[in-house]
């Protein structure tokens, strides 16, 4: 073991810190802790965090913290070089030369963490929504969850440090500290930190409501103590009367965050409050534990509606226990928990029990699959005890993946959160539409990289956008874009410019019509309007597709009834037109088309509308633009039916409603592809965790619709498929 003297000569630091330092580690440990602590003090000399203390009082600070939770070597050597990189280049090749590779990583991944901004409380936006993706944030960064316990200990020492030194960020900062760091501490199941954060953050945020509650217990805090003591000798005594002979009894801490949380949430007054005085008995089996209820309840009168057996009925994180409040002798209640010893190591450890009603905002709609993920960390962190070969535990932590989604930075320091193996274009998307159709290039962490580069959690993304423009249709090609949100952006954008060409065109075409009838003067928009359309553009879409022709405008212009082929009508049926698709009673060789708003299919009920220029248009029967169009004109309503040859393809809108996932719209577009059905065009829209989706297809017949309609149903998460 290497010389605390020879270590460090100079550092001031005593032989009790060392030793609590370093509690718990063989010697080669303790020696590579002084050779990490005689390096720092090297390296950082006089220099002084943002906080004004100094770099090696905090990183030796936080090492303490982390050797108190009994956490592992790499994690201490990490807390106390944290800083490193800011002062040597090449630091992690140095690092990982002289302490190894995996501790490299750790101060990498921590330095990582440092362009994390601070919460906007100025900032319009809520400030719970602001803390849960950066939380979230800092546990996508971690690869090794150990980056963030050790960024934990780093923000106690900070709260610590500020105790004796007020600054004027000491109150945002501790803000930040209850709605970041305390909450990610209760779900990872680290309660002493949990509680030391949340105590020194509300003495810093609410100085006067801290010291009265300090000031409420510190008065009566002989009579609690008293009372305490005796109400141990006394449940020991009845509990070994009833066989429970090596049960643990003690008075729970108490913790001013959490009396005055509850006062608030609750509404109660300090002597109300059940957990001011709070007993805590450990048995050693289940059975024991309701044999110790009935002990309690024996002693002192039950409170109506203050008990929880959370035995048989655990909460969702999996916290057991047994909870119930009884009225002492003088009139005041006390709160007891009951459990197993194998019940409090999962909870003090590994549990981050009531997580769900103790966070409010964001936090509590937190997604499903994170919830497990969480889940999965504090069991890891429940096992620490039970694996023996640190190494095996440490692989685990190193493997827990977190989340699904990816979080980047703006030069600004915002927070974007993409999915995984999204790239700077998905990045200029979700900041805003348009810096998405004006990207031009991009620039991660400073550096030039192509637009289809995948990002990682952590890079700081700057997007260089011309002044106008539009996307490419490159970019709905493979590797471009992962977000759906973005492909639709895109193909919207493509959309619009195709509707405002054929805009253009139909307006040149109309103008040159009304030029060579000679009325130029002409009003469109009453023109428009005597043509059956809604508006002027609505007529030069119709333009551009062909539906209305030159004599149709000349009609209108004069004044004169448009010249167009009236139907007779007749009882019989037609021949088949050359096409042999659709057959319409009187009229042989008349030109059809299928209305887009209804999209017929056989075997649909169908009827056909007369139109100016372009033939017949025909219709489901129930369409309710046919419909609006029969009322107002019935005398160009005409009977039509399916012909024999249908062996060509047919247009069709479905919508899809489904719980939203990632991969959703993947799995459907697999189930169609499998059918062999052409997709031509995707709407998609996702509120409340609720995707909806339209699809328009082309199909044969309504027995592959209905085979479609029913392998849809079967893709996982969907809840209904109808057609539109």
């Amino acid at each position: 073991m290497v010389s605390v003297t020879h270590a460090l000569p100079d550092s001031g630091i005593d032989a009790g810190t060392l030793e609590r330092l370093t509690q718990g580690l063989p010697e080669e440990g303790a020696a590579k802790l002084h050779d990490a602590l005689a390096y720092a003090t090297e390296v950082y000399g006089e220099a002084k965090l943002g906080s004004g203390e100094t770099a090696l009082d905090h990183g030796l600070g936080a090492a303490l913290i982390l050797a108190g939770l009994n956490l592992d070597l790499d994690s201490r050597l990490a807390a106390l070089l944290f800083a490193v990189p800011e002062f040597v280049a090449h630091a992690r090749e140095k690092l990982a030369a002289r302490w190894g590779e995996p501790l490299a990583l750790l101060v990498d991944g921590l330095y990582r963490l440092k362009n994390l901004r601070p919460l906007n409380l100025a900032s319009g936006q809520n400030i719970a929504a602001q803390a849960e993706i950066l939380r979230k944030m800092l546990l996508a960064l971690a690869s090794d969850i150990r980056v963030v316990m050790v960024r934990l200990a780093s923000r106690t020492q900070t709260l610590r440090f500020l105790t004796d030194h007020d600054t004027p960020e000491r109150a945002d900062i501790a803000r930040e500290s209850l709605e970041i760091y305390a909450p990610l501490a209760n779900r990872l199941g680290v309660w002493q930190i949990k509680w030391e954060i949340e105590d020194l953050s509300f003495r810093f945020t609410e100085p006067e409501t801290y010291k009265k509650i300090a000031r409420q217990l510190d008065e009566r805090r002989q009579a609690r103590e008293a009372f305490i003591s005796d109400a141990v000798s006394r449940l020991k005594e009845e509990l070994a009367k009833a066989g429970i002979a090596h049960a643990e009894v003690y008075g729970r801490p108490k913790h001013i965050y959490s009396i005055w949380n509850k006062m608030r949430q609750k509404q109660l007054d300090f002597e109300q409050v059940y957990d001011v005085r709070a007993l805590r008995i450990i048995v050693d089996e289940v059975r024991d534990c309701y044999t110790a209820l009935g002990v309690v309840h024996a002693l002192w009168q039950p409170i109506h509606g203050e008990f929880d057996d959370y035995i048989s009925h655990p909460k969702g994180n999996f916290y057991r226990s047994l909870h119930t409040a009884v009225m002492a002798e003088d009139g005041r209640a006390l709160e007891v928990q009951i459990r197993t010893q194998e019940m409090h190591r999962h909870a003090e450890l590994g549990v981050a029990a009531h997580w769900r009603y103790k966070e409010s905002g964001a936090s509590a709609k937190a997604d499903s699959a994170y919830d497990d993920k969480i889940a999965w960390l504090r069991q890891l962190l429940s096992w620490r005890d039970e694996i023996t070969d640190s190494a095996i535990w440490v692989e685990h932590f190193k493997r827990a993946a977190l989340d699904d989604t990816i979080y980047v930075m703006t030069p600004q320091g915002r927070v974007i959160d993409l999915p995984k193996g999204a790239t700077p274009l998905d990045f200029a998307y979700r900041v805003h539409t348009d810096l998405g159709h004006r990207c031009r290039g991009a620039k991660v962490d400073g550096h030039l990289v192509p637009l289809d580069t995948p990002l990682q959690s952590g890079q700081q993304v700057e997007i260089i956008a011309a002044k106008s423009g539009g996307p490419s249709r490159d970019w709905l090609g493979p590797g471009y874009l992962v977000s759906a949100r973005a492909r639709t952006k895109v193909r919207a954008w493509f959309a619009a410019q195709q509707e405002a060409q054929m805009l253009a065109a139909g307006r040149a075409f109309v103008l040159k019509e009304l030029q060579r009838d000679g009325a130029t003067q002409a009003n469109l928009e009453e023109l428009a309007r005597k043509l059956g359309f809604k508006n002027a553009d609505a007529l030069f879409l119709a333009a551009a597709r062909d539906e209305v022709g030159p004599r149709a405008i000349e009609a209108a212009v004069k004044g004169a009834p448009v010249a167009e082929a009236a139907p007779e009508i007749l009882t019989h049926r037609a021949k088949a037109q050359a096409g042999g698709q659709i057959l319409v009673v009187g009229v042989d060789k008349l030109m059809t088309q299928l209305g887009r708003c209804c999209k017929p299919v056989p075997p649909d009920a169908i009827a056909g509308f007369v139109t100016r220029g372009r033939g017949v248009s025909v219709h489901r029967v129930e369409c309710p633009n046919f419909r609006n169009m029969a009322a107002r004109n019935p005398e160009r309503v005409i009977e039509a039916t399916w012909g024999d040859r249908l062996e060509c393809s047919y247009a069709c809108d479905l919508f899809v409603e489904a719980a939203d996932r990632q991969g959703l719209l993947r799995d459907i577009s697999e189930v169609l592809s499998k059918e062999k059905v052409n997709v031509t065009a995707v709407k998609t829209r996702s509120k409340g965790g609720v995707a909806q989706m339209a699809f328009t297809i082309e199909l044969g017949s309504a027995a592959q619709l209905q085979k479609i309609l029913t392998v849809l149903g079967e893709v996982k998460g969907v809840s209904r498929v109808a057609r539109r």
